[in-house]
């Protein structure tokens, strides 16, 4: 009895142990049927992730999210004397389209003016990753991110 259960013990871990390298692989195919390539190359290779410093005068950070889906992100950017973003990095909390649409937005917002930062709106980041219906609000978060990010540096200049 007891050499039969502890086959059976061994028997669960190498199924469980299957199970787990077979779902894995199984979620980005999954993911590369179901989504454009655009947002699977953010997705998996993300530009810009991490964090500036808050406290800097330079850096505004605009923090949002969606209740109904559980998505956070936040977004910086570092602005130098001339209005110019010359940096910008992202921490986001959500699905793929969420992290996808960051990376895309930090990548937009380099070398630009803050005035035309604020340009970028949340359809043409779902046009460039061709994001289903289902996930306009993952880049409707990335366009309200950036409004908060360029209130918050525009707050510190006025002080």
């Amino acid at each position: 009895m007891r050499a039969a259960s502890m086959h059976a013990q061994m028997l669960v871990r190498s199924l469980r142990r299957s199970a787990l390298e077979v779902s894995r692989p199984l979620v980005v195919v999954g993911l590369r049927r179901s989504y454009h390539a655009n947002v699977v190359d953010h997705y998996e290779n993300p530009r810009n992730v991490g964090s500036l410093d808050a406290k800097d005068e330079s850096v505004g950070t605009g923090l949002v999210g969606a209740p109904a889906c559980g998505d956070v992100m936040k977004l910086q950017i570092k602005v130098d004397e001339n209005g110019v973003v010359t940096e910008s990095k992202f921490k986001t909390f959500g699905c793929g389209s969420a992290i996808a649409s960051s990376s895309v937005a930090t990548e937009w917002m380099q070398g630009r003016t803050v005035d035309e930062v604020l340009a970028i709106k949340n359809t043409d980041i779902a046009a460039h990753l061709k994001l289903p219906p289902v996930k306009l609000h993952c880049s409707m978060l990335a366009e309200d991110a950036i409004k908060a990010a360029v209130q918050d540096w525009k707050s510190k200049q006025s002080q």
